[in-house]
């Protein structure tokens, strides 16, 4: 079997690790995968895939709407000759265009987002086409999403199969230690748009920090409003407390090192770093959004709250002051990772491979 993986990018972002992991997974298997990257980004996603083994081709998309990366999507297909094009955000509509005019058999997209949130208004209208006219077969990271998707494209759930993000837990550095020495290290990874709510994690961290003065904030990641957030955190008067790390190859061992995971996400699908940090058994502050609440259980293996700053500031509080609580809510978060590991997820993948729209 081969599968053409089409991605605008491979940045670090969620969709971007699951689409590495799902890939080393399914090369295991003995899948044969290639990776359409559209623009000519190199990262530590694509440096470690190829020292992996994967093939990657990337297609030098111009900014804005590209047409000529749909015939350059048709010839790769007709040459390939793929049983399968999977694609993920913003790259379906020109993915799965070339894969009906190259006559694909199987097309699958994955949902990483609420419907309502993953694509602008004309992709949408696109997407409504390749589901219910074209055969395309989305599939959501959880229950939510799968709502979503039967919300905003009027579609059965039937034909909208559920597959957790997975990824390889044996990587994570399982905490052991949950002693708050001096300074309590707060940690967020994440890409720098505006749904990852950095402003508000920085409100939170700003009351609490007035409480607990031996804090650090360390924010992993780079994005559009990466200058804005760092000039607010300066404008606060946070600028020595809340360190900017940028994107990182591996993040296991700042998670590992680190006393609090935090998201504080407005919306979210089902988070790899969120993964990460449960394999890791660090206790977590989540935003109760999206696929988290699918994901953990507030008071159980994490602490979801709202959007609002002061509760995400209370969280901090109560785990600060309750060794006990963390190393609970840690352990118990390891339990449920279990259930996003990559093998099962590149399994589920395959079976829908496989079988198609039968």
């Amino acid at each position: 079997m081969k599968v053409i993986q089409v991605i605008p990018n491979l940045y670090m972002g969620g969709a971007e690790i699951m689409c590495e992991t799902l890939t080393l997974e399914l090369i295991k298997a003995g899948v044969e995968v290639v990776i359409v990257s559209l623009y000519n980004y190199e990262t530590p996603i694509t440096q470690r895939m190829v020292k992996a083994g994967a093939r990657i081709e990337f297609l030098d998309k111009k900014p804005g709407m590209d047409l000529s990366i749909i015939r350059k999507l048709k010839t790769l297909f007709e040459q390939e000759k793929p049983d399968v094009v999977h694609s993920h955000l913003n790259a379906q509509k020109y993915a799965m265009f070339a894969a009906k005019q190259a006559a694909i058999p199987v097309c699958v997209h994955t949902v990483h987002s609420v419907a309502e949130k993953e694509l602008n208004r004309i992709d949408k209208f696109l997407a409504k086409r390749f589901y219910k006219k074209d055969g395309v077969i989305p599939v959501a990271l959880s229950d939510l999403i799968q709502e979503t998707i039967v919300s905003v494209y009027g579609m059965s759930s039937d034909a909208i199969p559920v597959i957790l993000n997975g990824i390889n837990l044996s990587k994570c550095l399982k905490k052991s230690d949950y002693t708050i020495e001096d300074t309590v290290k707060i940690l967020h990874i994440g890409r720098f748009s505006e749904e990852k709510n950095h402003k508000g994690l920085i409100d939170a961290f700003k009351k609490f920090h007035a409480v607990y003065p031996d804090s650090t904030l360390s924010l992993i990641g780079e994005g559009v409003i990466f200058d804005d957030i760092k000039k607010y955190a300066a404008d606060n008067g946070l600028e020595r407390e809340i360190a900017f790390l940028g994107l990182q190859t591996s993040v296991h061992q700042f998670i590992n090192e680190a006393d609090i995971f935090v998201l504080p996400s407005l919306y979210e699908g089902v988070p790899m770093t969120l993964i990460e940090a449960m394999g890791t058994a660090i206790p977590i502050v989540a935003t109760n959004v999206g696929g988290i609440p699918n994901m953990l259980v507030n008071n159980e293996s994490a602490i979801l709250t709202s959007v609002d700053s002061d509760e995400i500031a209370n969280a901090f509080l109560r785990l600060s002051g309750d060794m006990e609580l963390r190393m609970r809510l840690g352990e118990n978060a390891l339990i449920r990772a279990n259930a996003f590991s990559a093998e099962e997820m590149a399994r589920q993948y395959i079976k829908i491979y496989k079988n198609g729209n039968q």
